[in-house]
C-alpha cells in the first residue's frame, strides 16, 4: 500500500513538461478554485479544504543550542485530492504526505510518510486544531488555542523533535486579504501565515538530545492550479530580522518571464503586499552538490522598504531527496537588515 501511495503522489508531484513543477500548472477541472472575494475565517480555514486539489500546513524553524550552534527544522503535511469528490474510508480520494527534516552546518536528514485519507491515519481538524500523519503531529496545546500555542513532533530512526511554538503576533494574510496571485495569467492560491513564533524544546540527533530555542514560521496555502503552465519552479524566502520586521518573497520561474510576489511585515504584524517586480532575488554564488549546482548566496532587494540583503544558506547540501527532490534549508541574513530565515528552491535539480 505505501509503495502504491508513493507512486500516486509521485505522479502528482513529478515535474511534467508544460505543466510546471509538481504538476501544479495542470488543469483543475472539477475542483474549486480560489476567488478574490473569499473571506478567510477561523478556525474554519485552519482545517482542510477537500474541494481543492492541493494544500499544505508548513513549519520552518531557526533554532540554536546553548552553545549557539544553529539548526533548522522543517515539518510539512500535504493533502492532495485525486478527484473532486468526497468519499469515506478507503474510497476517499484524499492522499496525505508529510516531510520532516533537521539541518545543521554539517548534516541534513530528511524523511517522509504517506497515508490515505478517510481511515484516521492522517488528517486535519480545525477546532481543536490538529494536523497529523501517524505520530507526526502539529496540534494546539489547548482546545481553543487555534494557532496560538502548538506542539510540533516528528520521530524517525535518525532524528526526532518535540517543540512548543508560542505565537508572538497576529496571523498575516498574503496578497489581497489572503488571495495570493502567482502569475500574470491570474493563477492564485489562498495563503496566510503565522510568521512569528517563539520555540523551545528538544532535538534528538545522532549525537544525542539537544535542547534548543529559536523562532518558527507557519504557512497555510491551498489551491487547485497555483502555477501557470510554463512555470517550472520557485525560490521562496521567509526572513525574520533582528528589528522584529519580517519579509516573505518568492520568484516563480517561467519559460519567458519570472513572476514575483511577497509581503513586508512590520514588527507589530502589519502586512503590506509587494506587487510583481517589487521583490527581487539574484543568485550571487552557486556551489556544486550531488543533486546539481545550487545558489548558496543571494542578493535580495525590496527598494520600497530600503531592503538590500545578502542571504546565505547554512548548509548547501540541504536537499529534500525524497519521492520528489527540492532544496530546503535555513539561511543567514546580512546587509541592510540582519537575521535568519528559510529558503525553498524547487525545480533546480539538474542531476536527474
Amino acid at each position: 500500500m505505501i509503495a502504491r501511495l508513493c507512486g500516486v503522489f509521485l505522479a502528482l508531484a513529478t515535474p511534467v513538461l508544460g505543466q510546471g513543477y509538481a504538476g501544479l500548472g495542470s488543469e483543475a477541472e472539477g475542483f474549486a478554485v480560489p476567488e478574490p472575494t473569499y473571506e478567510l475565517s477561523f478556525p474554519r480555514d485552519h482545517g482542510a479544504h477537500p474541494d481543492y486539489r492541493i494544500e499544505w500546513w508548513y513549519i520552518t524553524a531557526n533554532l540554536q543550542d546553548a552553545a549557539g550552534r544553529p539548526f533548522g527544522i522543517q515539518w510539512t503535511l500535504f493533502r492532495s485530492a485525486l478527484a473532486p469528490q468526497t468519499a469515506s474510508g478507503w474510497n476517499s480520494p484524499q492522499i496525505w504526505m508529510a516531510h520532516a527534516a533537521v539541518t545543521g552546518q554539517s548534516f541534513h536528514i530528511a524523511a517522509e510518510k504517506f497515508a490515505r485519507g478517510g481511515i484516521g491515519q492522517a488528517g486535519v481538524t480545525a477546532a481543536p486544531f490538529a494536523a497529523w500523519i501517524d505520530s507526526w503531529q502539529l496540534a494546539a496545546q489547548e482546545p481553543v488555542a487555534g494557532f496560538d500555542k502548538l506542539n510540533l513532533a516528528a520521530e524517525t530512526d535518525e532524528f526526532s523533535y518535540d517543540l512548543t511554538l508560542t505565537a508572538q503576533g497576529p496571523l498575516v494574510f498574503h496578497g489581497d486579504r489572503g488571495y495570493s496571485v502567482k502569475s500574470s495569467a491570474g493563477q492564485a492560491s489562498h495563503y496566510y501565515s503565522q510568521p512569528k513564533y517563539e520555540v523551545a524544546g528538544t532535538l534528538r540527533l545522532p549525537e544525542g538530545p539537544v535542547t534548543v530555542t529559536g523562532t518558527a514560521w507557519l504557512d497555510r496555502e491551498w489551491s487547485s492550479q497555483p502555477l501557470a503552465a510554463d512555470q517550472a519552479g520557485w525560490d521562496w524566502f521567509s526572513l525574520s530580522f533582528d528589528s522584529g520586521d519580517q519579509l516573505m518573497g518568492f520568484v516563480l520561474r517561467g519559460a519567458t518571464e519570472d513572476f514575483t510576489s511577497g509581503t513586508w511585515i512590520t514588527a507589530d504584524g502589519a502586512a503590506t503586499p509587494l506587487a510583481n517586480g517589487a521583490f527581487t532575488a539574484e543568485p550571487l554564488r552557486t556551489v556544486p552538490t550531488d543533486k546539481g549546482d545550487i545558489p548558496a548566496l543571494w542578493r535580495v532587494k525590496v527598494p520600497e522598504f530600503s531592503v538590500d540583503l545578502e542571504v546565505e544558506v547554512l548548509n548547501p547540501a540541504a536537499w529534500m531527496d525524497l519521492s520528489f527532490s527540492y532544496w530546503e534549508g535555513p539561511v543567514r541574513v546580512s546587509g541592510s537588515h540582519h537575521g535568519v530565515g528559510y529558503l525553498e528552491m524547487t525545480g533546480r535539480n539538474t542531476s536527474e
